[in-house]
This record gives C-alpha cells, sequence and structure tokens, in this order.
C-alpha cells in the first residue's frame, strides 16, 4: 500500500493520473476520486465496485444504493470482486480527506489490512487520516509519500519550465524555485503566467511569502493574461463542484463553454476532465478556492443569482442535494427546505441518509423547524429513532394543514408513507389500514417529477402495508398489495423496494402451499444476489421463509444452511417482526432436532421481541403455544401453567393454544384432559391455521388415544394427520409433537401414505431409510428421488413434474435416472409398478 499525503497543490492528483496512465497498460487501475464533502459511506464504496468491476472488464450490472447499508458486507464484497482475478490490480483513492465519514474510513481500515497479494492501494490526502495502519508499517507493507518528496528541486523546475516552453537563466530558475520552495502548484502559475511575458526577471522577483500569497499574485497574473469570455467563464463557473459545457453556457449567458474547458485542460491549466469522453469537469481544489475568492471579492452581488440558476439546472437533471446546497449558498432558505422536505424520502432510497442529516443540518438553528419536520421525520425512521420520528410527524401533520391544497395533497401523502413505515417498524398494527385508506391519490395534471415522488410514496406505503400484512396473517391482502408495490418499484426503477416487496412475497405465499412460497423466496433472492444484497437485511424475510419451508418439509439440513445465512443477513439489523421470524423458525428447527432446551431459548427469545411491539403478531400466539408446548415437553410443567395463566382469553381461544394445552395435559397424564382441551380445534370452533394447526392437533389427538390404549382411534387421528400433510409433504408437526413414533405402531404396513411416512422417517432419523417388504430389498432412494417417483403415475410430463416441484428439466432427468438404476428398471410404468410392490407408492401389497 502506498499513502500519498501532502498540502493542497502538492501535485498528488498530476502525480496519480500521470502514474495511472502508464501503469495501466500493464495492470487494471480502478481510479477513484472523492467528492468534495462525501457524506454517505455507502456511495463511497459503490463508486469503487463500479471502478473495480470496470477495471476488470466485467459486464455486470451496475451497483445499487440502498436506504441499509451494511459496511462489513460491502468490505467482503470488494475483496470478493478482487479474489476472481489472480493479476495484479491497483485500487487508487484520490482526495480521500474529502470523505466526511468515519464508519467509512474505519471499513476502509478492515478492506486495507485484508487485500489479496495480488491487490495494490494507493491513497491520496492532504493530512493524515485515522486509518491505523501500523501492522503494515510493521511488516514493511506501506510506502510513503510526503511533501518534502513532492517538492521540485532546481533541476525539476528547470525540466518543468523547459516541458512549458520557457528557458530561463539559471539564476532566475533558482530564484523561482526559492521562492515558492519547489510548491507544485506555485510553479505551474509561474509557468503559466511566465509564457510571453515581456519582464520575466521582474516577475520572478516580485512574488515572495506564504503559499497562499503567492498563489494569489500567480493566479491574478494568469487571468489578467487570459481573455475576457475565458476570465467570465472560470469566474462564474467556480461555485461548482464539476462543470459541463451546457451548465457553464447557462452561468455565463454565452455559448462554447465546452471548447474553452478542454482547452483549458490541454493548457494543463488546472483543468481535470472527469470522464472518458471529456464532457465534464473540475478545477484544481486550490485554483477553485482561488476563483471563489476572486469571484467574491469582485462579484459578491453575482453569488446568490449563479447558485439560483446552478440549482434549478441540477433539478432538472434530478441531482437534488448539490441543488439543495446551492440553494442554502444563495440564502433561499425556504425553497431549500420545501426540496429537501420533498426528497428526503427519495435520497434515502438512493443511499443518501447521511446527505440528507448533513445537509439538514447546514440550515439556521430552530428556524424552519416546521418545513423541515417531515425530512427530519425521515432521517428519524432511517435511523430507528421511532420517538423522535412520531414527533416530528406530528408536527409536519400540523404545518401540512396550512400549506396551500397541492402542496398540502402531496404532504400528506408523504406522512401517511412514514406513518406506515413507523407503525412497522414499532410493530403497531392498530389502525394501520386506515392509514392505508387515508393516503392520498396523486393529483392530475402533475409534472413527471412530482409523478416521481408520489411513485416513491406509494411504493413505500404498499412495501409497508404487505409487509404489515403479512405479520398479522392477512396473507391474500399482504399477497395483493406486495405484488403490486414489486410492480410499481420495478416500473419506476426502485430495484431496493421491488426485492423488499419480493421477499416478503413468499412469507404471504404460504397461505397457498409451501412449495409456491419455496418459488418465490427463491425468486426474490436470486433477484438480491444478482444485485449484491443476498447478505443485506433486506432479504432477510425470503431466507427465513425458504428456510421454514424446508425445515416444515423434513429437509432439516438444508433449512439449517439458510437459516444460518438469514441470520448473517440480519445482524447489521432486521425490524421486529422478520426477528420474530427467525427466532420462530430456528426454534422449531431446534424441537424438530429433538433439541427442546434450545428450541426453549429461541421461543423465549421470539416473546421478547414480541413485548417490545406496540401491537400484537399474528404469529404471537404461535409464539406462545409454542413455548408452552416445549416446557411441558422438558417436564417443566409449572413454568407451562404459568404461561397458560398469562395468556389472553382471545389467545387461549386460538386453536394454537389449544394445542399447547393438551401438550401439556399429556405431559401430566392426563389423555382425556389432552382429548377435551382439542375438541375446538377439531370440531372446527376454534380459530386456527388449517394445514399447520389442524394437523397439530390431529397428532396430539392420536397420542392420548395411544396412552389410552384406544388403537383404531389413535390410526384414525394419524390418518387425517397423513392426509392434511400429504398435499405439502409436511414433516415438522410429527417431528415436533413426537407422533412419529405411532407411524410404526399403529399403521399397517403397504398404508396408503407409505411413501410420506418413509420421508417422515428418514427425516426424524436422519438418514435414508431402507424399505424391507419380507421378500427383496432395494437401494434406498433419497428424498428428492422419491418425490419425483410420486409424480412418475401421473400423466405429467417431466417439465410440467419440473415445474409442480419449481426444479429444472435436467434435476428430474437425473432423478428418473436414478430411480430406475435403483429400482432396476428401464422404463417409467416398470418404476410405478416396482414402486407400488416396495410400499414407496399407494396400491401396494401389505
Amino acid at each position: 500500500m502506498t499513502i500519498v499525503s501532502a498540502p493542497a497543490g502538492s501535485g498528488k492528483t498530476s502525480l496519480l493520473r500521470t502514474w495511472a496512465d502508464r501503469a495501466g497498460k500493464e495492470r487494471p487501475i480502478a481510479f477513484v476520486s472523492v467528492r468534495a464533502g462525501r457524506h454517505d459511506a455507502q456511495l463511497f464504496w459503490l463508486d469503487l465496485v463500479g471502478e473495480i468491476r470496470g477495471a476488470l472488464h466485467k459486464a455486470a450490472e451496475p451497483p445499487h444504493a440502498t436506504p441499509g447499508f451494511d459496511g462489513s458486507a460491502m468490505v467482503d464484497r470488494v475483496l470478493s470482486e478482487l479474489a476472481e482475478t489472480d493479476a495484479p490490480i491497483t485500487l487508487v483513492i484520490d482526495d480521500l480527506h474529502e470523505l466526511d465519514s468515519t464508519e467509512a474510513l474505519e471499513q476502509l481500515t478492515s478492506l486495507l489490512t485484508r487485500l489479496p497479494r495480488h491487490a495494490h492501494a494507493v491513497l491520496a490526502t492532504r493530512h493524515d487520516l485515522p486509518l491505523r495502519l501500523h501492522r503494515l508499517r510493521l511488516t514493511g507493507d506501506l510506502a510513503e509519500i510526503r511533501g518534502p518528496q513532492l517538492r521540485f528541486a532546481e533541476n525539476e523546475t528547470r525540466a518543468l519550465l523547459a516541458a512549458s516552453g520557457l528557458q530561463l537563466p539559471d539564476h532566475l530558475t533558482a530564484t523561482l524555485q526559492q521562492r515558492t520552495e519547489g510548491w507544485a502548484a506555485g510553479l505551474r502559475l509561474a509557468a503559466l503566467s511566465l509564457a510571453g511575458h515581456p519582464d520575466p526577471e521582474r516577475f520572478v522577483a516580485e512574488f515572495s511569502g506564504s503559499d497562499r500569497t503567492v498563489a494569489e499574485y500567480l493566479m491574478a497574473e494568469m487571468l489578467e493574461r487570459q481573455p475576457k469570455d475565458v476570465q467570465r467563464l472560470l469566474l462564474r463557473t467556480s461555485v461548482l463542484d464539476r462543470v459541463n459545457g451546457e451548465l457553464a453556457d447557462l452561468l455565463t449567458g454565452s455559448i462554447g463553454s465546452e471548447r474553452i474547458l478542454l482547452e483549458l485542460e490541454d493548457a494543463n491549466a488546472f483543468v481535470v476532465s472527469l470522464d472518458p469522453d471529456r464532457t465534464w469537469f473540475r478545477y484544481h481544489h486550490l485554483f477553485g478556492g482561488l476563483l471563489r475568492l476572486e469571484l467574491r471579492r469582485t462579484q459578491p452581488e453575482e453569488l446568490p443569482e449563479l447558485h439560483r440558476l446552478a440549482a434549478g439546472w441540477l433539478v432538472g437533471r434530478t441531482r437534488i442535494a448539490d441543488a439543495i446546497e446551492h440553494l442554502q449558498a444563495a440564502g433561499d432558505w425556504s425553497e431549500a427546505a420545501q426540496l429537501l422536505t420533498d426528497h428526503a424520502l427519495s435520497l434515502t432510497l438512493d443511499g443518501q441518509a447521511d446527505t440528507v442529516q448533513a445537509l439538514l443540518v447546514s440550515f439556521p438553528a430552530r428556524t424552519y423547524e416546521n418545513e423541515l419536520a417531515l425530512a427530519q421525520a425521515t432521517a428519524d425512521l432511517n435511523r430507528l429513532h421511532l420517538d423522535e420520528a412520531s414527533a416530528h410527524l406530528e408536527i409536519a401533520r400540523t404545518y401540512a394543514g396550512t400549506a396551500p391544497p397541492d402542496r398540502g395533497n402531496r404532504l400528506a401523502m408523504a406522512i401517511a408513507s412514514l406513518e406506515l413505515l413507523l407503525a412497522r417498524l414499532r410493530g403497531h398494527f392498530d389502525g394501520v389500514f386506515e392509514l392505508m385508506d387515508s393516503l392520498p391519490s396523486p393529483a392530475t395534471g402533475q409534472s413527471s417529477a412530482e409523478i416521481a415522488l408520489g411513485s416513491d410514496l406509494r411504493a413505500v406505503a404498499l412495501l409497508n402495508l404487505g409487509v404489515t400484512e403479512a405479520w398479522l396473517l392477512r396473507l391474500s391482502d399482504s399477497e395483493r398489495h406486495l405484488t403490486e408495490g414489486a410492480a410499481l418499484a420495478h416500473a419506476i426503477e426502485r430495484p431496493y423496494l421491488e426485492t423488499a416487496c419480493l421477499a416478503h412475497l413468499g412469507f404471504a405465499a404460504t397461505i397457498h402451499s409451501f412449495g409456491l412460497a419455496r418459488q418465490r423466496c427463491e425468486e426474490a433472492i436470486a433477484v438480491a444476489t444478482r444485485h449484491g444484497w443476498d447478505e443485506l437485511p433486506v432479504i432477510v424475510p425470503a431466507l427465513a421463509t425458504l428456510a421454514g419451508a424446508k425445515i416444515w418439509t423434513g429437509e432439516f439440513d438444508d433449512g439449517a444452511r439458510w437459516l444460518e445465512r438469514a441470520t448473517r443477513a440480519g445482524r447489521s439489523g432486521a425490524e421486529p417482526g422478520t426477528r420474530l421470524l427467525l427466532h420462530l423458525v430456528t426454534g422449531v428447527l431446534h424441537a424438530a432436532r429433538g433439541r427442546n432446551d434450545l428450541a426453549l431459548e429461541e421461543f423465549d427469545a421470539a416473546t421478547r421481541v414480541n413485548a417490545l411491539m406496540a401491537g400484537e403478531h399474528a404469529l404471537t400466539a404461535r409464539v406462545a403455544s409454542w413455548t408452552i408446548a416445549t416446557q411441558a415437553r422438558l417436564g417443566l410443567l409449572e413454568q407451562a401453567r404459568t404461561g397458560v395463566a398469562m395468556v389472553t382469553d382471545r389467545q387461549l381461544a386460538r386453536g394454537e393454544l389449544c394445542n399447547a394445552i393438551a401438550t401439556l395435559r399429556l405431559a401430566e397424564h392426563d389423555p382425556v384432559a389432552a382429548r377435551r382441551a382439542l375438541e375446538p380445534v377439531l370440531e372446527g370452533t376454534a380459530p386456527v391455521n388449517p394445514h399447520l394447526t389442524l394437523i397439530e392437533a390431529n397428532l396430539l389427538h392420536a397420542l392420548a388415544h395411544h396412552e389410552l390404549g384406544e388403537q383404531s382411534a389413535a390410526r384414525a387421528a394419524v390418518e387425517r394427520a397423513l392426509s392434511l400433510a400429504e398435499p405439502d409433504r409436511l414433516v415438522l408437526p410429527f417431528a415436533m409433537t413426537g407422533a412419529w413414533k405411532l407411524l410404526e405402531t399403529v399403521l399397517p404396513r403397504g398404508n396408503a401414505h407409505s411413501a410420506q411416512i418413509t420421508d417422515i422417517l428418514d427425516a426424524v432419523h436422519g438418514s435414508a431409510r431402507r424399505v424391507d417388504t419380507g421378500r427383496d430389498r432395494a437401494e434406498p432412494l433419497s428424498p428428492s428421488e422419491l418425490r419425483v417417483l410420486r409424480h412418475l403415475p401421473s400423466n405429467l410430463t417431466r417439465q410440467e413434474i419440473a415445474n409442480e416441484m419449481t426444479v429444472s428439466l435436467n434435476t428430474v432427468s437425473t432423478h428418473i435416472r436414478n430411480i430406475y438404476a435403483k429400482l432396476g428398471v428401464t422404463d417409467r410404468s416398470a418404476a410405478v409398478q416396482r414402486g407400488r410392490e416396495l410400499s414407496l407408492l399407494p396400491g401396494g401389497r401389505a
């Protein structure tokens, strides 16, 4: 690693660009210049990732910003990009002192200390930064170039002048070097001013003193020698961080600015192009500062109008943050406040949350609190300061009531959207639907910019509404709103919002089947992976739901892997509803594996998360019921009884709690009381999830009959449970309740559910189970092969089977080949016949 640390005007950027132009012919170079006042760590990292991909000629989709940001994951992402090549690659980061983010500097330290050996980093900064690179220094992996090494010696000064077409006597060259102390910027300005000067000796003799004095003198000399149109362009565009020909024409009131900028760059006159097409330019930082000083000295009355012109142009190009800064510089605080209020949410979605915060701080203290309340609420919600957000939303509601109708309508839409988000983050679900009903529709006759703002708000509202409905188990409504939100987000090119909607659609799809839920989750994960978001909290709902779906169908090991990914992705912060889901899924996995002690820890953690919510999550009853049931199975009967006493009457009426009480009664060896507790579920008077709670109730009913010695009734209850579980091939209820033990004792051999029983027992025992028919044996089929085998008696084609199983055609074909080989057959009908003989399919011999 190399650090170039020296004051402004030392030639750092010129050095790096010259070196990169030469070295770039031999190795890939990713060159990033940090923009002035870069507040957002995420945008810095996305710039770096984009430059790395460009340097490696990767045809990947450009990275997108997100409202949420995990710096550690981004560092890992950069390291992953670098690991894809063994060739030497160099990362050049210029103007690093402009990175106004302690968070980003800490993440950069992590990256620099973990770079692969084939990667080289070069950092340029005006002053040392807290990067904690002492280990690299001790191991000899850090080179440092500082101010004294960048100062021009006399012979270098002579070479610079000669390259500029100047030949000075040796004593003037020595004087120039001494007066500037070898300062690169001073020498460049001197060379520009000396070109064609009538009295070089007088020129050299007349300046002396500090860097700033020298620079001001030399700049004045250079400006005076420029044509009037060039002087006007330089001064009037100095208010800009970066400039192109069109914007320069606007600020100068003339045409031909791009030609002048190109000529200035070619003349090495402190103008640098920022893109390969040479359409955007910036002035050397020192030169730009001196130009602004001269503009304030000579034309102070022009400054506000120049900033207003720039702001108007930038708004039209959706560079909102830059436009707000120009309005602030012009003193147009009210207009700046309105623009920030309108765009705070969109800026946050664009990954500029820290910029929003910095802009808010830039307003005069306590002067525009009412106008900025909505923007402040957006910033509060992004930082999860929920009480502060609520207070600012209250101020915003009052302010919106005094605004003109058109603006009041827009503010009302924004307030409703943010209130939905606040309700979701608090777990305060009561009244959320009234909020959605009060969400105004965009007014007709709006401009395209206003429509875009309204679309952002509506997409966020649909997401929040759909998530809230999912957590209330209003899954049909959730599915509808999330689908609409994903489509809108896709149309307005908001991939993060689209991914967020898709991530929750998997959970909503459980109303139809676990197969569809898995498909939806896999689609969402694929979208997130394409954008590099597969390790971020936005995709955790899909990862957790996919893990849960696999666990419910007995794929415990695979489910555990997805659950580990979900937990890792949620480490940087997931909302309460998602955290509750994670604990719940983790708990049922432990319970399915017979680790009820670990399951109880997770259910207790879910209970603590639920206690933090302002309202009742729809999974609350399930958490309470599984906590009580797990305590009973562990012999913690008094705790279980206390748990029953603490739930509300409304919860006690739910099927989940009926099942929990039945489990407790079985643990108390009172099967009659257990059957009595189950009656509301089995008779259909208790609210239940028909697939999950009803299966569990039938299994508990079977256990009660078995304990009473009523084997015929036990068999009937198990068969009812198997029939309910068969469409989705559900295994988990049998594992959690322990009712899997009945499958080998109360059911006759060769029954209609033999294949499903095989799945259940294989999952519980953790290995493929050989089927002994008493006459012959076959090599065991894997769970996936058994699923394919069950489709073979149908008229479905291989492609249709693949669609049903949500796998590829190649996967189905591979499974069929394995089935034929293991069963010793050569065609489909023979495989079906052999499967029936081995009781792998219904209709075999007993």
